[in-house]
């Protein structure tokens, strides 16, 4: 296997420096296939305007020190603001807001009337304040045209606020940054119609406010320098040269033999902005436009491709300049790549491969999906033809071990195979630290065109999740908000992407939500396992079982124990059928989608030179321990995702692999058959040896089907949390390991009545039904001693946070990745 230095000391610079060095390279190494102009560009001082001669913004700001009137209709005594539940004595005093907490929730209000028609979107909330006593302020917003405020400070129980910041009691008043980037979706202008402020958690305090500010995105961007970022429009982000009007920015470098400039322009500002490309020749005046193209709609990417075929080879100066009526208004020049078509990333022989890598990479994580509800492993009804076709004609691994039960804390592992305990995401708002490697960097950085699509907010940028993609699709891009059905409209947009990169090597992380609930599929799957007769009925139970639930996010989301469905008077057994029929529907709509994926790439002559992964980040829960939803045990159901490699001519057609495998090893085998290196922190073994004529650990069939092997241990961890935000129990921990055919579950923080450990057959008992380890001590002692020196192990390798990364970087790498996003 082929191992690397730490990726992230190597992943701020050029890509074509760094790969060749890593993969032993003697001679001159041939261009890499992207030359990304994100990663070229050096500011030149005096070119163009500074950051400080932008256009003004208007700031949207609340003083109380100052002869402004209040917005009309407001309460004139404290300028729109009111107090709500938790609050007393809420007045004006000597320039400030002054008041007092009559409990650990009081309640701040004020009703925007004006600015709600801009479509701008918040990048943050500035609050002056001091306060007596407690250590956190909070921020939240609504919508709606009425509020109740009485309603939002029961749902503050339940839920956590939208954003928070640490807050130091005392007689200073301090500035407060309460960062909009840390949301999965930051909100536009007209979302925030009601402002909801906690100036502090602890009753009794008094607190005196000086101002409040909500800082919008065009305001932020005209205070930063020009340069890379990492920006979005309309929910889709971009590695971006951010510059403004009449700035120009300048590149040289020389040109592959089939070069092709990849970009896309977008601005934030109402007024027209045009953009133009040119390119000029060493020793020419003239300089070519190869673009010019003028953008009136805001918020909004326009993609161009240019054939710069005319000047292969040789050494050039791109310009990319802005044009508009206001001076400083903004331009986005998003993933500004020069592709080498035809080209192929350097790679290194692998001893078990023969024959080129593949081009492409498209590795599909289907949310909440449970293996056992697929035809390829057994599942009565015909769910997934396309899948089972897939498995077939490539490799199904029969028993792969998830490592986490929660999207958020499971994708992480996929993408770093890192197990939860190494790479620290655990609860609601955590980040992947900046020093754990991605599978998506390591494509990055051997010229890969990388594209990700996330359906839900853990597995984007809100998680650092963006690490190594050139554009993230984030949900907040997907038209139907209430839908989890997401493969047909990323699908939809995969579709020309693969066309326009046909010629290029490409790695796609497409991740689709459709089982997840709301479990309701869209027509024709709706009806095809569901009675539509028992919809209306069904619907109705829910808003009662909804009563009953006590937990407040599994009452957010409907999801209810056997037991409250029982209070409720409502059968369980009928409930749980009810919500299988969708749930199988939904599985069949997203199997579709991937039939027309797999349909584009062979019109497209891609099949053969692409490597398709199927697999899922957890289960879901139909009472098999009394519960619906996941994320709230390490059982069966949920630890137990399908693994389908397929790829025709590089993945062994009708290969059954039988042994325990893991999700932290599709990282390793995805780069091994890529020949790119693993990272050194990775915690996964390459899958190779399993489907390749050089097995380990089981003999092959005659049919090509693997003799049942114990495989490598694998383990599960549900952690306990903090955050309301995480599944519940939010007070217990668990820890499972698979190992020789038995599975232990350790029960490290449990509710009274529940049992330490437990153990179970998990080959002949897979959804871990029948207890056995009063049978069986020895073996609950050896493996509770395996997963106790597991645990240490994976303790000590864990990752560096940001604040300690950061310490010992250079201040030009600090620089970029703060640019991307990646460090905040």
């Amino acid at each position: 296997m082929l191992r690397s230095r730490p990726l992230a000391k190597w992943w701020p610079r050029a890509a074509a420096a760094a790969l060749p060095v890593l993969l032993g390279a003697c001679n001159r190494p041939a261009p890499p296939p992207s030359l990304r102009l994100v990663d070229l560009y050096r500011p030149t001082p005096g070119e163009g305007p500074a950051g400080q001669d932008a256009v003004t913004r208007a700031r949207t700001e609340w003083r109380f020190d100052g002869p402004s009137p209040p917005e009309p209709g407001k309460l004139p005594l404290t300028r729109g603001w009111e107090a709500g539940p938790g609050t007393a004595d809420l007045a004006l005093h000597e320039g400030r807001l002054v008041g007092r907490a009559t409990d650990d929730l009081p309640i701040l209000h004020l009703e925007r009337t004006r600015g709600l028609e801009d479509k701008d979107v918040l990048h943050g909330v500035e609050i002056r304040l001091r306060v007596s006593a407690g250590n956190e302020l909070a921020f939240t917003y609504r919508d709606t045209e009425k509020i109740d405020l009485g309603d939002v400070a029961k749902r503050a129980l339940q839920l956590p606020w939208r954003l928070t910041s640490p807050i130091i009691p005392g007689a200073e008043t301090r500035t407060y940054l309460l960062d909009a980037r840390r949301l999965p979706v930051p909100p536009p202008s007209a979302d925030i119609r009601h402002l909801l402020i906690r100036p502090t958690n602890a009753r009794g305090a008094r607190f005196e406010i000086e101002s409040v500010r909500l800082v919008f995105r065009r305001e932020h961007l005209a205070s930063v320098p020009s340069g890379r970022s990492w920006q979005g429009l309309s929910g889709i982000y971009r590695e971006t040269l951010v510059s403004r009007s009449p700035e120009t920015i300048r590149v040289s470098l020389r040109l592959p033999a089939r070069p092709r400039l990849e970009l896309a322009l977008g601005t934030v500002d109402d007024g027209p902005v045009t953009f133009r490309v040119g390119l000029r020749r060493p020793r020419r005046e003239r300089e070519d436009t190869l673009l010019e193209r003028t953008v009136t709609t805001p918020q909004r990417w326009e993609e161009a491709a240019l054939d710069l075929s005319s000047f292969a080879g040789e050494e050039v100066s791109l310009s990319l300049s802005l044009a508009a009526e206001t001076k400083g208004a903004l331009g986005l020049w998003g993933t500004p790549t020069v592709r080498d078509l035809g080209a192929r990333p350097p790679t290194a022989a692998v001893r078990r491969l023969a024959g080129p890598p593949p081009q492409g990479v498209i590795l599909i994580w289907a949310d909440t999906l449970r293996r056992d509800h697929l035809g390829a492993y057994g599942y009565g009804r015909p769910t997934s033809p396309i899948l089972d076709g897939m498995a077939r004609e490539g490799t199904l691994f029969r028993d792969c071990v998830g490592q986490a039960t929660w999207t958020k804390v499971a994708t992480p592992s996929l993408m770093t195979s890192l197990y939860p305990t190494s790479h620290g995401v655990k609860e609601f708002s955590d980040r992947l630290p900046t020093a754990a490697p991605t599978i998506a960097e390591v494509y990055h950085g051997a010229g890969y065109a990388t594209l990700s699509f996330s359906s839900i907010m853990f597995t984007g940028r809100f998680t650092n999740l963006h690490k190594g993609f050139e554009v993230v699709h984030e949900d907040s891009s997907l038209p139907d908000k209430e839908s989890s059905k997401t493969a047909r409209e990323y699908v939809d947009r995969l579709l020309p992407w693969l066309e326009a990169h046909r010629d290029v090597p490409f790695f796609v992380f497409l991740h689709v939500s459709d089982p997840h609930d709301p479990y309701r599929p869209y027509p024709p799957y709706d009806s095809l396992w569901a009675d539509p007769a028992w919809r209306s009925e069904h619907e109705r139970q829910a808003k009662e079982a909804q009563k009953f639930i006590s937990d407040p996010l599994l009452k957010l989301f409907g999801m209810p124990t056997w037991a409250e469905l029982e209070t409720a008077k409502i059968d369980p057994r009928v409930w749980a059928a009810r919500d299988r029929d969708w749930y199988d529907g939904s599985i069949r709509g997203m199997d579709a989608e991937i039939g027309r994926l797999r349909q584009r790439l062979e019109t497209l002559g891609l099949a053969e030179k692409t490597l398709l992964v199927f697999t899922g980040d957890h289960g879901e829960e139909f009472f098999e321990h009394g519960r619906t939803f996941h994320g709230q045990s390490a059982y069966g159901e949920l630890t137990g995702v399908p693994l389908i490699l397929w790829g025709p001519g590089r993945v062994p057609a009708g290969r059954v692999v039988a042994e325990t495998v893991r999700t932290i090893d599709i990282m390793p085998t995805l780069l091994e058959i890529s020949r790119l290196p693993v990272p050194n922190e990775a915690q996964g073994e390459s899958l190779l040896p399993l489907f390749t004529l050089r097995t380990t650990g089981g003999a092959l069939r005659a049919d090509g089907g693997l003799l049942p092997g114990r495989g490598r241990p694998a383990v599960s961890e549900k952690a306990s949390t903090v955050d309301t935000g995480a599944p519940a129990p939010r007070d217990t921990e668990s820890f499972a390991i698979v190992s020789d055919g038995w599975k232990l579950i350790h029960n490290t923080k449990r509710r009274p009545g529940d049992a330490e450990f437990e153990l179970y057959r998990h080959e002949s008992d897979p959804l871990d039904q029948a207890d056995v380890s009063a049978e069986h001590p020895e073996l609950v002692e050896r493996l509770a001693r395996d997963l106790r020196a597991w645990q240490s192990r994976a303790a000590r390798a864990r990752v560096k946070p940001d604040a300690a990364s950061a310490q010992t970087m250079s201040k030009e790498d600090l620089e970029r990745l703060r640019s991307l996003g990646y460090i905040q």
